[in-house]
């Protein structure tokens, strides 16, 4: 459970720090009008979202066709990472009838690929791998033909998580490593950058079919040549598939906004990952891990059906 004190203290130095100004590039018109169908299935189902909850600009976009990422094990996490506007505190019980209320949903709404992720659960002895397993057999019964790409959690100190996984029936494995390493302890307290690459690496060893992924966010002070580092990193531990887009801040009590980054910049950085051997980059402001998942999910079959 993170330090509440600690927490405390470090939101309000935060609140003290202003971020620049938003550039034209980055601003975006959210239409509640193409999200209130697939809202309303969703609440039906007592479903939550990180779309909703992460508070995601490119919300308008992926609902309007029909892409959501679930989010299971609650919507209250028990990390304080501080880009994050997800609930911190201690979780509600584990909803044991979730997995199959989400399977309905992705029956309802036909979709053909699903990603699914959840908060940090470290109250859970498995850190919720076994939901995890859970909700993916549901899906795979209810919809067998839709693919499954999973989000997850660290799993930190919890044994035989990463394993259980590998043996679901999944199609792509991401865990995002979210910023450079010298970053860790400001934006992703609780969490180590060593141990989030040993999860990428290990589960393309346990089930060398799956597709790996690992995404990050810029502008919260991080150097160029760290993002290189990150880069080779990820290349080493054989992840697939990178994604980088621009850091928002939620409230002015999470980690401020460094740097706005060009176009131009985000451009130079799919370069940089391209000629490093990922199969797929995402690089732009508004890039985040699921957005077009199902579309990069087909150019990744795609790739490897033709190398």
């Amino acid at each position: 459970m993170p330090n509440n004190i600690s927490k405390a203290l470090l939101r309000k130095k935060f609140s003290t720090i202003d971020s620049p100004v938003k550039p034209e590039w980055i601003k975006v018109k959210i239409q509640i009008d193409k999200i209130n169908e697939i809202k309303k299935t969703l609440k039906s189902n007592k479903i939550v979202t990180v779309c909703e909850e992460a508070m995601c600009p490119n919300i308008s976009d992926c609902w309007a066709k029909s892409h959501a990422t679930f989010m299971i094990l609650g919507d209250i996490c028990t990390r304080a990472c501080s880009f994050c506007n997800i609930s911190t505190g201690k979780p509600n019980h584990v909803d044991h009838m979730e997995p199959i209320r989400v399977a309905n949903s992705v029956k309802k709404l036909k979709l053909s690929h699903v990603v699914i992720t959840s908060v940090d659960r470290d109250d859970l002895n498995d850190g919720g791998a076994k939901h995890f397993s859970n909700t993916i057999n549901e899906i795979k019964l209810k919809c067998p033909n839709t693919t499954i790409e999973i989000l997850t959690p660290d799993f930190r100190n919890k044994k035989n998580s990463i394993e259980l996984l590998s043996k679901c029936q999944i199609d792509v494995f991401n865990h995002n490593l979210e910023t450079v390493e010298s970053l860790y302890k400001t934006v992703r307290p609780g969490a180590n950058y060593k141990h989030s690459l040993s999860i990428l690496r290990n589960i393309k060893k346990l089930n060398p079919n799956l597709f790996t992924k690992s995404g990050i966010m810029i502008g919260l002070g991080e150097k160029f040549y760290e993002i290189m580092k990150l880069m080779d990193d990820l290349r080493y531990n054989d992840v697939d598939f990178i994604t980088i887009g621009q850091y928002l801040r939620p409230t002015r009590n999470h980690h401020p906004v460094i740097k706005y980054h060009s176009p131009d910049y985000f451009h130079k950085l799919y370069e940089e990952a391209m000629s490093r051997g990922f199969k797929i980059a995402s690089s732009s402001p508004f890039t985040r891990s699921s957005y077009h998942a199902e579309d990069d999910f087909k150019r990744l079959k795609y790739i490897m059906l033709n190398a």
